[in-house]
This record gives structure tokens, sequence and C-alpha cells, in this order.
């Protein structure tokens, strides 16, 4: 529950967890810090000591340190503050830890600050000096965590002499006892016994101050710095003794053992010694049978994390599913991304349900399949974040939820878990229902580029780039994301084209330039072609080539991923560490597997990096790999054997690694691609019934001046399609022929059939364009932003809140100008642009709008000014039209909308260019 740890950074991207390895400066020790996720929170009740007078400031009372003046350990940390001369060394327990400042010789006064406002928005805080030696409070703040309660009770081993509070930002300073208020912080001065050392003991809750007062002294009754840090020390040595590796270089071996030290870091302890937690309805239960927990990153740890866990940590697997069941019952879902009581709702999908099911498939959890299945099925069945549309169409469109084909992916994945519990639970309708919304990504997959594809309504996104970073996608593209079909690989190969198509496919993957297009996106790293391994989406993708039978291109790409991307250093990670997730896949394929779909009970076979690797599993049986290497660079698997027989597998099963036993590999430098040929290929296929995927719409624009030829398509030759276009509704369905003309603003339905299935029926807009204004820009619309052209300013059609729909268009860091041609001069009544503003994701409305007027269109006269007046609202997305009244008689309106400017200075990116972002020109 506590990491007591220094803080070296505020609340930047790289900030997130609290300290980053580049930085000089420490402001202090907070006692609770995330693991390298890319938002900020924790880093609660901020601790400094210091000498002299007390700074409230942070720039004043942060001190400077070296990292040869550091030392950090499992449980232990340790570092030279330069400012004061104060060696500063901590120690932890579960729930509480443990300061021990030194203070320089002959000095005869030290001083501690307590800043309750570190980091997070504080809405309400309270210090209270109980006794001469004791001080307790509590913070409620927002960040990532919307309303995070945090309680702590300290005990120092020498008498406080003086206790002063400064009150928010207004440094009224006060003596009293006991403060409130909405940010605080306190100054404690002790006169230092010889030897100048100071210790405090701190114990925490998200309970109440009493609870962390318990926690504290159940766990550190005494002042034995030295022996808590040893118990630690011991208590991290059994974790990391689960995994016993022999080979390999030093620095490999060191890679490893922090990696698997990464994945226990998190998810943390959530209840007090008396099991009290603060449930995600903020309300306080007892944990009966079982251990609360918080923190899951689900869309990250779900892929190896967990899987992982399963192996390692049977105990806490089903300690956090009864965490998930019991904020079910609590608050009324599974966790998405819970993080201190809190759903955060970040990321996508419902990962919590794949964490149930590979432990249930696995036999690690037996126990309430009824309320299990009701608990995932009710997410399932919800209308949050496109899963209402999903359900209705078999896919998302980006106008009706954005990440359209990434959630559609993960939902899919999440259903084939779904109808696997329902499988092994003996629910055959809850099986057909959600093995057939398993095939669902087969309706974002486009046959003409072999990718996965977004649609807006049914139509494909144009024009398409497979590079680029957009709103279609949770960050990536389309080549991240285009083999994301775990629970059915195999059909994903058919609609290749076969395993030698899916090989080129994915060769194209890791050989394409790693140069990406749209939006900046930090979280897309470690780039091998389009592969990026520094982000979760692609980490199942190197082992793909099992299932083409190409197994030693696979070894190729997950030696050199360990090799490369895993170093022994502080920059050693290649991207976020995600709680845990970037780490267990080193973990795992180091040992020479990896868990390409958890639920299926199966590990796919990789190659394993050290000659030696002992999994010590919980019921005290071992599974032991090893790696016979012809030579120090060889890598490539020859032969394998199990428990001393032939096996001539490239997967391993669960129950086989469960049971105990030994995996025998011969390594030699070059591929020995017969033995290949002959090795099983792992199975990932769902064998039940095909859905008919549904068709979609081949045109690249459904906008169009007198009449446009409507052509439709589907991803099934066998398939045919059947339409009907708005105005002819009497003739009802007409079987697809061919191209089919329309003449006016119209809403084609259309559905496919095979034999006596259907596909959901899917709808498309065509729009006929008013044919009597043109439309000249002279600004440079953003690549990722174009609406589909200039006609789309002028098409009549307003976009909505919902501005990653593709109905707006973005004018980065300049002015917007553009010229309409009315083709006549014509009498005009009223001027405006229709506009839209958020500004967390950089979008401003523009400073003024100013409007010419000309009858030759060289020589223009400024008829109108129109200044933003809106007040600046932080949250979320706003419209409106800036415009006036006017009379004029005109043939060419020119409008100059200017750029917003840079970011306000509250904002995180402060200083940087803005959006423009406009969807219509309005002249009436």
């Amino acid at each position: 529950m506590m990491q007591l740890s220094p803080d070296t950074r505020m609340a930047d991207w790289d900030g997130s967890s609290g300290y980053h390895y580049s930085d000089s400066v420490i402001y202090g020790f907070s006692h609770t810090h995330l693991s390298g996720t890319g938002i900020p929170d924790y880093c609660d009740l901020l601790m400094m000591p210091f000498t002299g007078e007390v700074q409230w400031d942070k720039a004043r009372y942060r001190s400077s340190f070296s990292h040869k003046n550091e030392k950090a350990s499992p449980g232990y940390y340790e570092v030279l503050l330069d400012k004061h001369h104060i060696r500063a060394a901590l120690t932890t327990s579960y729930r509480s830890g443990m300061h021990q400042y030194t203070f320089p010789a002959n000095t005869r006064k030290g001083s501690v600050l307590i800043d309750l406002k570190h980091r997070d928005q504080v809405l309400d805080c309270s210090i209270e000096k109980i006794n001469d030696r004791e001080i307790r409070g509590h913070r409620r703040s927002r960040s990532w965590a919307q309303n995070q309660f945090f309680y702590f009770h300290i005990i120092f081993d020498q008498p406080i002499r003086d206790f002063e509070v400064n009150l928010s930002d207004t440094v009224t300073r006060i003596s009293k006892a006991m403060a409130e208020g909405a940010g605080l912080q306190a100054q404690l001065s002790f006169n230092l016994p010889e030897g100048g050392v100071l210790k405090a003991r701190v114990g925490i809750s998200a309970v109440s101050a009493e609870g962390a007062r318990q926690n504290l002294l159940s766990e550190i009754r005494n002042w034995n710095f030295n022996n808590v840090s040893q118990k630690a020390k011991a208590a991290w040595n059994k974790e990391l003794g689960k995994i016993e590796v022999k080979g390999g270089t030093h620095d490999e071996q060191v890679s490893f053992y922090t990696a698997l030290y990464h994945t226990m870091v998190v998810p943390n302890l959530f209840q007090d010694m008396d099991g009290q937690y603060r449930g995600t309805d903020k309300k306080i239960h007892r944990a009966a049978d079982f251990t609360n927990y918080s923190v899951f990153s689900l869309w990250d740890t779900y892929r190896a994390y967990h899987p992982l866990m399963t192996i390692l940590n049977q105990q806490r697997t089903r300690d956090w599913i009864r965490t998930f069941l019991h904020q079910y019952r609590n608050g009324g879902m599974l966790p998405v991304w819970e993080l201190a009581g809190n759903e955060t709702y970040c990321m996508i999908g419902y990962h919590s349900v794949p964490v149930i099911v590979d432990a249930w498939q696995k036999g690690v959890f037996k126990a309430g399949a009824a309320e299990l299945l009701k608990a995932m099925t009710s997410y399932a069945e919800s209308s949050r974040f496109g899963l209402d549309h999903y359900r209705k169409f078999g896919y998302i469109s980006n106008e009706k939820e954005h990440e359209s084909v990434s959630k559609t992916l993960e939902y899919a994945y999440d259903d084939w878990c779904i109808a696997q519990f329902a499988m092994m639970t003996g629910n055959d309708s809850v099986y057909r229902k959600y093995i057939d919304r398993a095939q669902f990504y087969k309706n974002v997959f486009d046959p003409a580029t072999h990718h996965m594809r977004g649609k807006l309504q049914a139509m494909w996104q144009h024009p398409f780039d497979a590079k680029e970073i957009n709103n279609f996608f949770t960050e990536g593209n389309s080549w991240q994301y285009s083999f994301t079909v775990p629970q059915d690989i195999e059909t994903l190969v058919e609609m290749y084209g076969g395993r030698d198509s899916f090989a080129s496919k994915l060769d194209e993957l890791f050989t394409t330039s790693s140069a990406t297009t749209g939006r900046e996106q930090p979280d897309v790293t470690g780039l091998i072609g389009q592969y990026a391994h520094g982000n979760e989406p692609s980490h199942h993708m190197a082992y793909l080539y099992n299932y083409a039978d190409m197994p030693w291109k696979t070894q190729e790409l997950v030696h050199r991923i360990c090799s490369e991307f895993y170093k022994n250093k502080p920059e050693g990670l290649i991207g976020n560490e995600d709680c845990g997730q970037m780490s267990a896949w080193f973990v795992f394929s180091a040992m020479g597997f990896y868990p390409v779909c958890p639920g299926s009970g199966e590990y796919v076979i990789g190659t394993p990096l050290f000659e030696e690797v002992k999994i010590n599993l919980e019921h005290g049986r071992k599974f032991v790999i090893k790696a016979k290497k012809a030579a120090a660079n060889a890598f490539y698997l020859q032969s394998a054997m199990l428990n001393g027989k032939k096996y001539t597998k490239s997967y391993l099963k669960h129950s086989t690694l469960a049971n105990g036993g030994t995996l025998s590999f011969e390594l030699a430098p070059k591929p020995f691609l017969q033995a290949a040929m002959e090795i099983e290929a792992p199975r990932s296929k769902i064998l039940s019934a095909e859905i008919v995927a549904a068709p979609f719409v081949r045109n690249s624009s459904n906008k169009f001046r007198d009449s446009m030829f409507v052509e439709l398509g589907s991803i099934d030759s066998s398939a045919s399609i059947w339409y009907r276009v708005s105005g002819n509704e009497a003739k009802g369905f007409r079987e697809y022929t061919g191209p089919f003309p329309v003449h006016g603003t119209v809403t084609v339905t259309a559905f496919a059939m095979r034999g006596v299935g259907s596909s959901q029926m899917v709808t498309q807009q065509f729009h006929r364009l008013p044919g009597n204004i043109s439309i000249r820009v002279s600004s440079k619309v953003h690549p990722m932003y174009t609406a589909g052209g200039p006609e789309a300013l002028i098409d009549g059609i307003t976009g909505t809140k919902n501005w990653r729909a593709g109905e707006w268009q973005s004018y980065f860091d300049q002015d917007f100008e553009a010229v309409v041609d009315l083709q006549a001069e014509r009498s005009i009544s009223f001027l405006g642009i229709h506009v839209l503003q958020d500004i967390g994701p950089w979008i401003l409305y523009p400073g003024e709008v100013i409007f010419y007027a000309s009858n030759d269109g060289v020589q223009f006269t400024e008829i109108a000014r129109v200044a933003n007046q809106t007040v600046e609202d932080r949250d979320g997305a706003h419209e409106t039209i800036l415009g006036t009244e006017i009379q004029s008689k005109s043939r060419y309106i020119k409008v100059k909308a200017v750029t917003g400017g840079k970011l306000p200075s509250w904002h995180e990116s402060a200083g940087n260019p803005s959006h423009l972002f406009i969807d219509e020109i309005i002249i009436r």
C-alpha cells in the first residue's frame, strides 16, 4: 500500500510516477507512487527534512542531489540532500514506512516540512498535533482519481519543539494543534540527539486516520530502522526467488530481475489491517474472505502481466478477482482502470474479463460462476463507450464513438472471453451470443488494403494512411492494430489470403518505414518498422509467425527485442512500464514463451534467453526451462524435449507447466528450417458458425453535386448484398448487382446474406451539395482533420461536439482564410462561422473573425468583425457560431479567422500553438 520514494518532478507526462532519473533536484519524499503510467497521480504526503528557516515555496525548499550519493534496492532508498547536507534513508512495510534523517554533525535543531498541497488539486485536508511526538491528518484530492481519500499518522522519535502551519497560499502561519483547509503545509522542528538522527514512522490508510495509526502500530512497533529494512529485503527476496535463472550475461540477469521486481510493485494493497477498505462507491466495507487491492491498469496488464501472475501469484490473482467482484457489487461495474477506489474509465475495453477468464480456464479461480458471468455481461450489455452501436451494427463507426477501430477489436476479444467462460460453465445461449460478437472484428477489416480500417457510418475513412496515428485508434495506428485478433488468428490468416500472404504482411509490418504520420503520440516507441514495442497493442505480434509455420522469424524478433529494448541502464525500457506489463513481456519472453491469447490456456514458444530458468510454483513443484546453446549467439530452436521426450509443438499448455517438469531446447546460430516445418503450430480459431460480415461502402466521399454512383462491397465473396434507398422504401430491399445512382440527399440501408444468415443492417447518408456556390481555401488544412475537403465548409452540415468524427477541419498554428464565391451578386443578411473549442486537446476558439466582401474577387472591403467573447472553459468540448447580422450585396465573401494563439498558462502544454476547428461558413 505504501511506496515511499523521492519526488523529483511535478505532474508532467514524464513525471507521472514522481521520479525521473534525468532530474537533479528532490522536492521531498512522498508515500504513494504509480509505476510507469502515462498519467500523473499519487505522490501523497510529501515530507522534506531541512535546517534553518522554513521555505514554503517548492522552488526554494527543494534540494539538489547526485546519483553518486544515491542508493536504491527493493524496500530501501537512500540519498544525500545537498542543500543542507542531510542524508535521508527510507524503508517500508506493507501499509507503513520509516524515515531516517541524519543531519550534519553538531546540528542541534532539525526540521521537517510536510506539504499536503504537493501535486494534486486538494479538495480538503487537515493536520493535527496529537501530542509532542505524533501528528495525524488527511487529504482528499482530485487528479486522475477524481476523489481520492488519504489518511496518515506520523510518530517521531524526538519531541516536537515547534509546530507551525501555513494555510493555503496566504502564508498565514498558525501554531494551534489542529488546522483544516484546501491546502496545508506544516513545519515541525526538533532538538536533535547526539549523532543528529531523526526518525519518523508513518502509517497510511484510505479509510481513516485511526486506520492509519493501527496499520503503523501493527507493522512497525519500534525504532529499529535496520530491522524494518531487513524484513523488506527478505519479503522481496521471497518474491523474486519464485524464478531462478542461470547463464546469460550479468546485464541480462540484472534486467531480468529488475523486470520481475517491476511486475510485483502493483497492484497495491488497499485495505487496513482490520480488513476495512474504501470501495468504488466511496463507502467503507470490510473484506472478510479476501484482500482488497487497487491500481488495475487492465488495458495494459491483461496481456501478459496477469497471465504471469497465474503462474507466480495464484493467491493474489484470486484476491484480485474477488476485488473485481466487490467493485461490481459496490460500484456497479467491473473495473476498467481503477485507482484508489476511483474508476477512471481510462483506456478502452472491459479487460477485467480476460483476467477472470484466464484464471478460470487455468483452474486458479473457481467460485461464483453465475455472479461472475452476470458481472461480465453487465458491462458488455451497457451503452458505455459505443457498445450500443457495436451491438447494433457489428462495429463502431467513428461519428458514434472515437477510437472506433480499437474499441471494436478489443470488445470482440473481450466478448470471446465471455463466450469461453459461458462454455466452460455450461451456459450455451450466452456462449452462442458472444461467440458471434467475438467475430465483429471482421467488420473493420478492409479486404482492399488488408488493414483494420476506420469507418464513418458504413464508408471507409478517406484518405487512408496505415501509418497515421489518428482518432480511429487508441495510442496507435492501423499497423499496430491490424493483427489484434488473438481469439481467431487462423481465420485472420485466411482473410489475408493464407499463411504466406499473412507472413508477408507481418514482414511488411516489421520492415516498413518507422515514420508515423498524424498526431504526435509519446507512447508509440520502440519501433521496428511499424511494430511499436513501447506500447501494449503490439506486444503479441512477434509471436504470430508461429501461426504461419515460420517460428524461426518469431525467434529472431523475440531475441532482438529482448537484447535491444531491455537494457541495464536508467533508460533501459523502450516505453512506459504501465504497471508491470512492459516487464511481464520480458519475463515471459526471456523464459522462452508468451501468452498470445489469454483465456486459451496456451503459451506460444519463442526462444529462451538464459541457459536455465527454474519457476518455483506455489504448490511446491518446479518447472524448468533449459537451453543448450551451440554458440554464444545461438537462439534458433533446433529441437525440444519435454520431460525427456521429443516435443514437436511451438506452444506450451498452462496445464503442462503447472504440473511441473523440464522443457529442454537445443539452440543454434542458424535456423533449422526442416525441423521448423515439422513443428505443430498453435491453434487460435473460432470453430462455431461464422457470422455474415456487414457490407461496406466503397465510395471515397458521400457528397456530390449532381449525382453519384454508390458502390457496395463485402469481405465475403459468397454473400449477397441487399439495399434500399430512402424515399423508395415501398420497393423494399433489392439485391445489389453493381453501382447504382443517387441524385439527391438520401440514406442507403444495406445488409449481407449468406444462406439463411444475415448481417446487421448498416446505413450511409449521401449529401447533395448546393450547386450555386464554391470555395477556395488559402490556409493549409491539418492532414488529420480535413472533413473530406474544402466543400465540407459550405455543405450545410454542421458538426457535433464529437470533433473526432471527421466533420471538422483543423488549421494548426495559423489563421484561417477562405473565399466563398456565390456565383452572382446576392443580398446577404448574416455572416458567421461554426467553430469548436476543447482546450485539453489543444483546440481554441479563434480570437476574432473578420468578413470581407467583393464583387470582382480581387478587391475586398471589410464589412464585419466579430470578437470571441466566450469565457474560457477548461472542461470538455463546446461549439458556437461567431457571426453577425449584416446588410450587404456581394458575390464574393472572404472569411478570416484569427488563431486562438498559444495554450493558456494553466495547461499542461502551456505555450504550445493551438488548433483552430471550423466546420461551416454560414452565409444567409
